[in-house]
């Protein structure tokens, strides 16, 4: 008898190991033993960046999402290169900005528990602690447990990241090889609510869609005049706003510029051109269905390829490996 509930409890424990985990090894409170302050850490330090620059939330949660996309969530974009050949030298990672709040966060940590944890789990932590800092609660959860990657390769960039350019089929594909699905895709983009984009990503959609110098016919012909007076031909360094108006708040209103055929790459256009992905669009207009949608896709996104156990390593410092 004692050995047949000494089985039925290593099966439940089993059981609740695995339906309490995502992606791989990721667990709730993962540092709880071997810092036990480490979240809170990473929260105190984000919110202190974010009350003197609100533009942090676009920038974390854009470089979390590059990260992800590119060998997993294993803080692999943020290894620096003496070559000019890591990720963070691509064309679609060298305007990313917030590399240095990264590396403040891990100081801190460091200074608490050093060689404990991740820049990969600090960096999905402070995505999420910076957009919620508005809400003052979390706004999805983050099961922790990543371990950071030893290599990052400028040429995957291209390969994995989808590109503003992107048609719906190569977004879907784009997101079906990180095992994330279309629905996954249209709240993703979400993100775009906040921060700004450049004109040489969108320029061709006013000057030269089709290569016949015309203009995007899916783009409002109001707002492609507004964009044309911001963004001349061949600029190389302005950036407008993704979301006219609420560029700063994290919200839904997103979808409904979308609607308006006022998004600002053909990726946000693509969203119209399939049914179910336009149905999304249009169900994610009421802002408590996109949070909580969008709330299931980040921790989901957060779980991909990632490496845990003894896979990867610690690193001491973000932009580099351990010597």
């Amino acid at each position: 008898m004692m050995k047949i509930n000494v089985l039925i409890l290593v099966f439940v424990v089993l059981i609740s190991l695995l339906v309490g985990s995502e992606g791989g090894q990721l667990t709730n409170n993962f540092y709880k033993h071997r810092c036990e302050e480490a979240e809170t850490i990473v929260k105190k330090a984000t919110e202190k960046h974010v009350a003197t620059n609100p533009a942090v939330p676009a920038r974390l949660l854009r470089m979390h999402f590059h990260d992800c996309f590119v060998r997993g969530c294993d803080g692999s974009l943020l290894l620096n290169s003496t070559k000019k050949n890591a990720e963070k030298d691509a064309a679609p990672n060298q305007s990313l900005l917030g590399f240095d709040v990264i590396d403040d966060i891990k100081a801190q940590v460091e200074k608490k528990c050093p060689g404990v944890v991740s820049c990969a789990d600090i960096l999905a932590l402070a995505a999420r602690d910076s957009v919620s800092y508005a809400f003052k609660k979390s706004m999805w959860e983050v099961p922790t447990g990543r371990r950071d990657g030893k290599v990052s390769i400028m040429s995957e960039v291209q390969q994995n990241i989808p590109a503003p350019s992107s048609n719906f089929t190569q977004l879907k594909q784009s997101f079906a090889a990180k095992g994330l699905s279309a629905h996954d895709l249209v709240v993703l983009s979400g993100g775009h609510t906040i921060g700004v984009g450049h004109c040489t990503a969108f320029n061709d959609r006013l000057y030269n869609f089709t290569g016949k110098g015309d203009q995007d016919p899916s783009l409002d012909k109001n707002y492609a005049k507004l964009l044309k007076t911001k963004c001349p031909p061949n600029d190389q360094n302005t950036t407008v706003p993704m979301d006219p108006g609420s560029a700063l708040t994290f919200d839904n209103s997103y979808y409904g510029v979308v609607l308006k055929h006022k998004g600002l790459f053909t990726s946000d256009a693509a969203l119209l051109t399939n049914k179910v992905a336009r149905d999304t669009v249009q169900e994610l207009v009421y802002q408590n269905d996109f949070f909580a949608e969008f709330a299931l896709s980040m921790k989901k996104m957060g779980a991909v390829e990632v490496l845990t156990g003894t896979a990867g390593e610690i690193r001491n410092k973000c932009w580099a490996v351990n010597s």
